[in-house]
């Protein structure tokens, strides 16, 4: 048996990369299968494995997969009941934003942050292509950071295009394996690109028809950089749902209204229509980003929904 770590995800093929360096594809023993039926990949990328090597053939058979650190997960696009790793062991987790060409919305990103938050991920957020930005629009780039800033999340404005303000991504990778996100064509292969001069990763053009980016990433896929550290390329994602938060712990995951929970009147409070919500009075006051509670509003309704949905169809 040998150890490795899984650095792409094809479906029923995984490339592992060996302590010596090598790399072999491998496929995944039938009883792992079973034991993730609950996910559409019981193995991602970024998990450590081991492996045997085939003396007959090219390639390996994956046999265990060593515990997780955390992973990030999503509802899957086509199975409401089921989940997709988007990636495992995750040091930090970089979102990338733009405000145009495409635009990422507020609940994207909220969505984003929460599923980080309930698998305990720090996330760093970079608002890329500021070099496409007019004068006009940096003042809302400006607020919107600040939202997120205030609630102790990292902010940085950054070109991958131009590899403006980007140094600081290599000495935080060092040593670490870390995950960058966000919709397609924000830039995510441009910016691993300019990370790393050995790195080829294809690109392509936004759209000009509905001005999105266009899927370049099929599959996540993970890349050693030569300034050290693993970097996690995942495919665009158009959505993000959250799988398995009851409404009671939503609030939870939202670092502003987690440290006011215990000055609401009641210990359950969901921050609804309850009196003296600490939350709901920060809402009002300005203390909580207005985006932010509507994104916690429409949380607890998919899971009163999903809810619903369990109980007459079980």
């Amino acid at each position: 048996m040998q150890t490795g770590r899984v650095i792409k995800s094809t479906g029923k093929w995984y490339n592992v990369l060996l302590e010596d360096g090598n790399t072999v594809s491998c496929r995944i023993r039938g009883k792992i299968r079973l034991d993730g039926a609950k996910t559409t990949n019981p193995i991602a990328v970024g998990d450590e494995v081991e492996l045997e090597l085939l003396e007959k053939e090219e390639g390996g058979i994956i046999h265990s997969i060593h515990p997780r650190k955390n992973y990030l997960a999503r509802k899957s696009v086509n199975l409401s009941k089921r989940s997709h790793i988007l990636a495992a062991n995750i040091d930090r987790a970089y979102l990338l934003v733009t405000l145009v060409a495409p635009v990422t919305h507020l609940a994207f990103i909220d969505r984003f942050l929460v599923a980080a938050e309930s698998f305990r991920i720090p996330v760093t957020l970079l608002f890329n292509k500021m070099d496409l930005y007019f004068e006009e629009h940096l003042p809302l780039v400006d607020e919107i950071a600040a939202i997120y800033k205030d609630i102790g999340y990292p902010c940085y404005k950054i070109s991958a295009l131009n590899n403006d303000n980007i140094e600081f991504l290599r000495k935080e990778i060092n040593g670490n394996q870390v995950m960058i996100s966000g919709h397609s064509g924000t830039g995510k292969s441009t910016l691993i690109n300019a990370l790393d001069s050995d790195l080829t990763i294809k690109t392509s053009e936004i759209s000009s028809h509905h001005l999105q980016g266009q899927h370049t990433t099929t599959f996540a896929e993970m890349h050693p950089l030569q300034s050290g550290g693993f970097i996690i390329d995942t495919p665009g994602i158009k959505a993000f749902g959250i799988i398995d938060l009851d409404k009671e712990v939503i609030s939870h995951y939202l670092p502003e209204m987690r440290k006011l929970l215990n000055q609401c009147r009641f210990h359950n409070c969901l921050h609804l229509n309850e009196p003296n919500c600490a939350v709901k009075e920060a809402v009002e006051n300005g203390k909580i980003a207005s985006s932010r509670y509507s994104t916690y509003l429409d949380l607890i309704q998919e899971d009163e929904k999903e809810n619903y949905r369990k109980d007459i169809f079980g």
